[in-house]
């Protein structure tokens, strides 16, 4: 702002601290005065242009709010005062919002740290946590992270989406999206796995979105991210640890608490620690078409995540095994293309080997050119469907 640019890097300073100190916001009256005591004297146009500037500062996101409040951006990312990032559904790209120096972006950064309720400073250096407006936050502080303060902010779905939309997005074609609707209908219990950003919970929200208005749904999420148009939604959201130590709400302690609040799908946002056992265990008595979101590079690779998370949470490998056998019907599996699109890979159902361990076979898989064809596990897919209905 070329009326703000009047004032130096050093005078803004002082009267960014002037402001702190007394508790003031930054109006144009009291930044006149801040600005005369320290002997600069400005037009009314440079002291409104620092008293904005300074009001960014003060509130909300500050310069990344524009990017905040577009609709196409998913993701903002900052990596110290040079760099900024947006996604909007086609990969990174950067764009020309800079900060004053790494000073701005900790301010920032701490800012928004404290509106998640969170504390950020050199003894916790990093944070995760939710804003009031629904972005997801994770900032780490410099020295930790070298380029200096490092900023990740998630944008949730403003909606959910139909299934119609997410073919017409190129993410699944309509024979898939008829089997995903089949899925639902049968109750079969299942889980969406892909990287980050590849669009999990897009997808698992659309799905959500198609159960029945007459069954309960009760989901528990590390951070509330799943907002499905559905009229019986229940969300219980897991809480870290406050500064004292205490107070740490766990995803295993909600996933407890949920099956004794009559669900009809239990849905865990994202299966990541010691949670495995109890939803495994709720699947298996009798909690039909639960689902959820894991992390893994492929629907292949679900087995092995879970028994890496069951294992640690202290089941032996076989046990794990047994469990999902039993307890998960399908996979479905999500990737990010070059183009930035993001595309159902394929379903794969769960079946048991000679050695009673569980891996995952595909049944539909999507080529390239958006063909769907069968694979090895379509009858066992078309054998759940029909007993199920």
């Amino acid at each position: 702002m070329p009326a703000a640019a009047a004032v130096s890097p050093t005078m803004l300073e002082g009267v960014r601290a002037d402001l702190a100190a007394h508790g003031d916001r930054p109006t144009p009256a009291r930044v006149a005065q801040a600005l005369r005591a320290r002997g600069a004297l400005l037009g009314d146009a440079a002291v409104l242009a620092v008293a904005e500037a300074l009001g960014r500062e003060f509130a909300g996101a500050g310069l990344l709010a524009p990017l905040l409040a577009d609709a196409s951006v998913t993701d903002v990312l900052v990596h110290g005062p040079e760099q900024v990032y947006v996604d909007r559904g086609e990969g990174l790209e950067p764009v020309a919002i800079r900060f004053a120096d790494e000073a701005a972006v900790r301010r920032l950064a701490t800012r928004l740290a404290a509106l998640a309720g969170r504390r950020l400073d050199d003894a916790t250096p990093f944070v995760d946590g939710r804003l009031p407006t629904g972005e997801r936050l994770h900032a780490v502080l410099a020295p930790v992270s070298r380029e200096g303060t490092a900023i990740s902010l998630r944008v949730p779905a403003r909606r959910a989406f139909t299934l119609d939309e997410l073919v017409a997005a190129g993410t699944l074609t309509d024979e898939l999206a008829g089997v995903l609707r089949d899925m639902i209908g049968a109750k079969l219990a299942f889980l969406v796995c892909g990287g980050t950003g590849c669009g999990k919970t897009t997808l698992l929200t659309t799905l959500l979105s198609l159960m029945p208005a007459t069954e309960r749904l009760v989901v528990v999420e590390d951070s509330a991210e799943l907002a499905p148009r559905h009229p019986h939604v229940v969300h219980l959201e897991a809480r870290p640890a406050n500064a004292e130590g205490v107070g740490e709400i766990t995803l295993r302690m909600l996933v407890r608490q949920a099956l004794r609040m009559r669900p009809d799908r239990l849905v865990v946002g994202e299966v990541r620690g010691a949670e495995v056992v109890d939803l495994l265990a709720a699947l298996n008595t009798g909690h039909e078409g639960g689902c959820g979101t894991v992390h893994a590079n492929g629907s292949v690779d679900v087995p092995a995540r879970l028994e890496a998370l069951g294992v640690a949470a202290g089941l032996n490998r076989s046990a794990v095994h047994s469990q999902l056998a039993a307890a998960v019907d399908a996979v479905i599996a999500l990737t990010r293309g070059r183009d930035g699109v993001r595309r159902v890979a394929d379903v794969s159902v769960l079946e048991t080997d000679t050695a009673g361990l569980v891996r995952a076979v595909p049944a539909l898989v999507a080529e390239p050119d958006g063909q769907l064809q069968l694979a090895a596990g379509a009858a066992r897919l078309e054998r759940l469907l029909l007993r199920r209905r």
